[in-house]
């Protein structure tokens, strides 16, 4: 009966109004200004725009270019999107540089089991996760110097993909009926017989496994394309 008499349910009311105005107003100056920290959500963007930018450069004016895999396109930017918001998200976490090496180990060793990837699908996409990794973790480097790097990689893919001395000529598995002709001193005949057949320029032909019941041998088959297109199918020896 005291207590009640002794708080008024109007002071009571007053009081928590003004603790309540207090919260408020300490939540609005304090905790809004981390809450909405713009400065780093314009690091956010910017970074992110210049790296999604790079990666579909390279992966449409070079990968695309010659093998028009779009599977593999699609998995590059996506690869490129995940790792670099993966690692810039990761930043504000305490890690050490042992857990960052380590993630990104796991990513560069990720294949796929559904398809052998080619040696040179696989060095853009561990390209696409090393650019991505370079520009999520780089926010606290000079936005000259991440440029720098990024155009660093566009410069040596441009150079790498135009020279002509790095060019590989295209090669093909072939079945080859005429057991006879795969003996080196019956090379030019086979050479002929297979340019005829083929109507390809070939340069080079290698002998390899070599069938005496079924008198059918596997040749590897190096000619000039005359085109930069990438035959994914030409090692195929099986349905």
């Amino acid at each position: 009966m005291f207590q009640q008499d002794f708080i008024d349910p109007q002071i009571a009311a007053e009081h928590a109004a003004e603790l309540t105005q207090k919260a408020w107003y300490s939540l609005s100056i304090e905790d809004l200004n981390g809450l909405f920290n713009i400065p780093h959500v314009w690091t956010l963007l910017l970074s992110f725009l210049v790296n999604v930018l790079v990666c579909w450069f390279i992966t449409q004016f070079f990968y695309y270019k010659k093998s028009h895999r779009k599977d593999y396109y699609f998995t590059f930017i996506l690869f490129s999107v995940t790792i670099f918001l993966l690692l810039f998200m990761l930043q504000s976490i305490s890690m050490n540089i042992g857990f960052a090496l380590g993630l990104f180990a796991i990513f560069g060793m990720i294949r796929y089991r559904t398809e052998t990837l080619q040696i040179r699908d696989m060095t853009y996409l561990f390209m696409i996760i090393g650019i991505s990794a370079v520009n999520g973790l780089s926010t606290n480097v000079p936005f000259v110097s991440v440029i720098a790097a990024n155009l660093l990689f566009i410069i040596f893919v441009l150079a790498l993909e135009s020279t002509v001395f790095l060019r590989q000529s295209a090669s093909k598995i072939v079945l080859y009926e005429k057991i006879a002709l795969v003996k080196p001193q019956k090379y030019n005949e086979m050479l002929a017989d297979l340019k005829e057949r083929t109507g390809l320029d070939i340069i080079k032909i290698e002998v390899g496994h070599i069938d005496f019941l079924r008198d059918t041998a596997f040749l590897k088959v190096y000619y000039n394309a005359g085109t930069s297109e990438i035959n994914t199918i030409d090692h195929i020896t099986k349905f």
